[in-house]
């Protein structure tokens, strides 16, 4: 398909979506957003319906039954003749109408998958009705896991085609390693990283390499393992369903943030405990460290964190231009005569989101405007673009009212517990934290910063200070938590 072909609804649609999720980052909050709308793609706006599709059927059940209303207004604020709103999940074979996939821009090999049917798919003012979308791929539960089929894999994430740089460069190295070991090595290997910087990459991509030797894989994320679950309670058949889980080489879960449920919860772990201690490999990604991941039990965190945990952290300016770089490649196969300058390529590496799906958000919506215009991409026309998506280069100005805020809401007390007179270990170490990050990130004196936390004296905030940096030095796991609060503070 032709990229010229496409309608100029189209490009409207991916606008409108932009704007929307835009808003509901605003209203949402981050985390909220990134927890439940960043993995959501827009597939089709025409005729008033709007197509959107989910990786897993648990999101698409979530997001029904708490956010359709809130949804809905936000599409009809931005497009008045909205009426319906169709929620599917991917990796179904449903034909994606040509127009979006060439808007897209970046190919992508076909799902094999039968259609099977779910109902209540849609929402909005329609009729609701079915709508098909896939079972899991047959490839997906090669390797000796036919009775337990796992999530699909994207044939795009590969070892090959991940990028690699500083900020990943350790996450890569043990996933080639855990995918080509002929015995367990890092066992469980927990990766961490926020949205988009490429953990479900690199965990597909370890469960393809790791198949392709020959190995039983089963890659699932944590919805699916929750939804499998209580459906084998449900049917009776929790007994073959663990017996299933256990025989395998290698079991990858991704989004480990999600699984909740106390029963849920227990069954993984004995999963994890009896794999480990059958020298089976395991692989776990979250978007936070084991210690922080609050919704599981004591257990759970300890035998997580007793393995390899490795960080992959925002990329540089370096790596963010060679990401770039390589989408450019993969777009200029299927289109020779498509260039992006140089300098535009720099611009957009140093000034647009914080994550490779950012990038290539932006280099789809360049790649659509040049098609449907016709016009050449220059520095001026990727200014105007992206100006909705350009980060703010100017330092946020934070308060210490926001740091108490975050502190308070991140370590689970009140903000009237760090200012008080009260000495408990679970109340001293986030106050000393909260100052220390008030005299990092904020112009305030020392006297200043005391009289906001409870009217204390400047030596206290010296004592905090100090404190935090010399525990920082030798301290991993506070320093990865401090890095975090930074980041929450300057989104």
């Amino acid at each position: 398909m032709n990229l010229q072909e496409l309608p100029a609804s189209e490009a409207a649609g991916i606008d409108h979506w932009t704007r929307v999720k835009k808003r509901l980052r605003a209203e949402l909050g981050e985390d909220v957003f990134s927890s439940w709308f960043a993995r959501v793609d827009l597939e089709d706006h025409s005729d008033g319906t709007v197509r959107l599709s989910v990786p897993t059927r648990f999101l698409k059940q979530w997001i029904q039954s708490h956010y359709r209303e809130r949804l809905m207004g936000l599409w009809k604020h931005e497009c008045e003749d909205v009426h319906r709103i169709e929620l599917t999940v991917r990796g179904a074979v449903r034909a994606r109408p040509a127009a979006v996939a060439a808007a897209r821009a970046l190919p992508s090999s076909p799902r094999s998958a039968q259609p099977v049917k779910v109902v209540d798919n849609t929402f909005g003012g329609g009729n609701g009705g079915a709508a098909s979308v896939g079972s899991p791929s047959p490839a997906a539960s090669r390797g000796g896991t036919d009775s337990l089929e796992g999530a699909a894999l994207d044939p795009k994430y590969t070892f090959d085609s991940f990028v690699e740089g500083e900020s990943n460069a350790l996450a890569l190295a043990a996933a080639r390693q855990v995918a080509t070991a002929a015995s367990v090595t890092f066992n469980p290997l927990y990766i961490h990283a926020s949205v988009g910087l490429g953990k479900t990459h690199l965990m597909q991509a370890v469960a393809s390499a790791a198949r392709a030797s020959g190995k039983r894989v089963l890659y699932l994320t944590a919805e699916h393992f929750m939804y499998r679950f209580v459906a084998a309670l449900k049917a009776q058949s929790a007994l073959a369903f663990k017996d299933t889980l256990r025989t395998i080489d290698l079991l990858l879960i991704d989004d480990m943030q999600f699984l909740h449920g106390k029963q849920v919860q227990q069954e993984f772990c004995h999963t994890l405990n009896a794999l480990i201690d059958g020298a089976r490999q395991v692989v776990v990604a979250a978007d936070r460290p084991p210690a922080d991941l609050e919704t599981l039990d004591d257990r759970m965190r300890s035998r997580l964190a007793g393995g390899l945990v490795v960080a992959i952290s925002e990329p540089d300016f370096g790596l963010r231009r060679a990401i770039l770089s390589g989408r450019i490649e993969t777009v200029r196969r299927a289109h020779p005569s498509f260039s992006i300058p140089e300098g535009v390529l720099d611009y957009v590496a140093r000034h647009v989101g914080n994550s490779g799906r950012d990038l290539e958000g932006a280099l789809k919506r360049l790649i659509a405007h040049n098609q449907l215009t016709n016009h050449p991409v220059t520095q001026e026309m990727a200014e105007a673009t992206l100006r909705d998506l350009v980060r703010n280069t100017e330092p946020r100005r934070v308060k210490i009212e926001e740091i108490q805020r975050i502190v308070s809401k991140h370590y689970n007390v009140s903000k009237a517990d760090l200012l008080s007179a009260r000495r408990t270990r679970t109340i001293v170490r986030p106050r000393q934290i909260a100052m220390y990050l008030a005299k990092m990130m904020t112009p305030r004196s020392l006297p200043e910063i005391g009289r906001r936390f409870g009217n204390r004296d400047h030596t206290t905030v010296l004592h905090a200070v100090r404190k935090i940096e010399d525990l920082a030095r030798s301290d991993t796991a506070l320093a990865q938590e401090l890095d975090l609060l930074r980041r929450m503070l300057d989104a």
